[in-house]
């Protein structure tokens, strides 16, 4: 096949932390449901958008050509992590975390009130209380407005290790 620039892409060493190590390995387990090792195109495109990619159907086929070096239709652990490794070191941070802020500001007011905060937890299967929400918000709602803007949530997510 093609070795030349998707191989000397593929040699670059790039780091993650322990802690994204794992979440690919949970989500490439959750996705391999049938414990063979493997991921097909369908579980790929799932698992590499549970990790936060919203991956085109083009760039998943992309990605299963490149990987799948026997044309079996999948593609196994160690190429799933090599995958999620170059992604997320290529990630701009700021550039996630404002498509993240979109998803909880889901009225478009351009700030993330205690509604959205609470539909958010709710979706996550999260159990706060009311008390416990506002004072998240508190916490970083710097002109105390009572509701997050883009600038304080950025400052939110600099600070955990996510991004």
């Amino acid at each position: 096949g093609n070795t030349g620039l998707g191989g000397a892409r593929r040699r670059q060493k790039v780091e993650i932390s322990e802690e994204q190590r794992q979440e690919i390995k949970e989500a490439f387990d959750l996705f391999d449901s049938d414990r063979t090792g493997q991921i097909d195109y369908h579980e790929l495109k799932v698992a590499m958008r549970a990790l936060g990619f919203d991956v085109k159907k083009a760039e998943v086929l992309e990605l299963m050509r490149e990987y799948d070096r026997h044309g079996s239709g999948h593609i196994g652990y160690e190429d799933f992590l090599d995958i999620m490794t170059q992604r997320i070191a290529q990630r701009d941070p700021v550039d996630e975390i404002l498509k993240a802020f979109k998803l909880f500001d889901d009225d478009q007011q351009g700030a993330i009130s205690l509604k959205n905060l609470r539909r958010v937890a709710r979706e996550l299967g999260e159990k706060l209380s009311d008390d416990e929400l506002k004072a998240m918000i508190d916490e970083f709602d710097k002109d105390q407005d009572g509701k997050i803007n883009e600038e304080e949530f950025l400052a939110i997510m600099k600070q955990t290790s996510l991004y």
